[in-house]
């Protein structure tokens, strides 16, 4: 493993740059597609922006709402804690890793829970019921902060960033053709879509991985986001999964480990996600996946 990591190490300067640096491409323009619901009769869907949220409508995830616009859906961005009252105006719930107050600016360990248990138990309710939960959250430190919000499905999120063998600079490829991309109705038309870096999870038996990380994938596990050293913690997550979905009594649930896979960011000069080469299946797979949240 050690022989394996080091060369990871010294190649992560090629990486997507850090936060700060990150936008939402202000040239993003979904692809056509025929919408599934007309124009202000879709389900309401609402991007959490009420617990720090990296990635919001107004931001990072403009083209993740753009997209889901495109189909018919109803799209707002959330700014209150979760309730019974508000979670009942809505038909899915998107958070996009969110933070702990702590947090904000401040990348490092503890990464404590963004959500109070109550707007957990909250949460958990309102998906038996009926409601859909698209959670997704990326590299350390946005697993620490949505790890209890996960449990309360049967997920298990690592707090650390999944990098693929040899290059880490480089997308991780999910394909049809050897398994890692899964087999599901949210998937049906893809046959290969990347992400880039994020992180690993454990999904609950009775759950289906639509995305399983390829063997090789290593988790490296820093105290301060992005700074590694050779003593950086380590662990191999090849089949581990990236992406699951769950039915949970009356709804559904989907927990996704990267961010950018759903959205189109500009990082220095370049541009990472949904307009990257190789990665064109990744918004037919958003279409499948918010359809299938909502039944439709």
């Amino acid at each position: 493993m050690i022989r394996r990591v080091a060369p990871l190490l010294s190649l992560l300067v090629l990486a997507v740059p850090a936060g700060a640096q990150q936008m939402g491409d202000p040239e993003f323009a979904p692809a056509a597609v025929e919408p599934r619901w007309r124009e202000g009769e879709g389900p309401r869907v609402a991007i959490d922006a009420a617990h720090d949220n990296f990635h919001t409508l107004d931001g990072r995830y403009a083209p993740f709402a753009a997209v889901l616009a495109a189909d018919g859906f109803r799209v707002r961005g959330n700014d209150v804690p979760f309730t019974p009252e508000a979670l009942a105006a809505v038909d899915l719930l998107v958070v996009a890793n969110a933070l702990h107050p702590d947090n904000e600016g401040n990348w490092k360990l503890p990464t404590p829970s963004a959500f109070t248990p109550e707007e957990i138990a909250f949460v958990r309710a309102w998906v038996e019921e009926g409601g859909a939960l698209f959670l997704i959250a990326d590299h350390m430190p946005f697993p620490g902060a949505a790890e209890d919000l996960a449990a309360a499905f049967g997920f298990t999120l690592h707090n650390g960033f999944a990098l693929p063998a040899g290059d880490p600079s480089v997308p991780i490829r999910f394909r049809r053709e050897d398994g890692t991309l899964g087999d599901h109705d949210a998937a049906r038309g893809v046959d290969e879509v990347r992400s880039f870096t994020g992180q690993a999870f454990r999904a609950p038996d009775e759950a289906t991985v639509i995305l399983r990380l390829p063997e090789g994938t290593v988790s490296l596990d820093p105290e301060i986001a992005w700074e590694f050293d050779d003593d950086t913690p380590h662990v191999d997550v090849g089949g581990w999964a990236q992406g699951a979905v769950l039915p949970v009594g009356k709804g559904r649930v989907a927990v996704f480990g990267e961010a950018a896979m759903f959205s189109s960011q500009v990082a220095g000069d370049r541009r990472v996600g949904l307009r990257s080469e190789g990665a064109e299946g990744n918004e037919t797979l958003l279409h499948g996946l918010t359809r299938w949240l909502v039944g439709g």
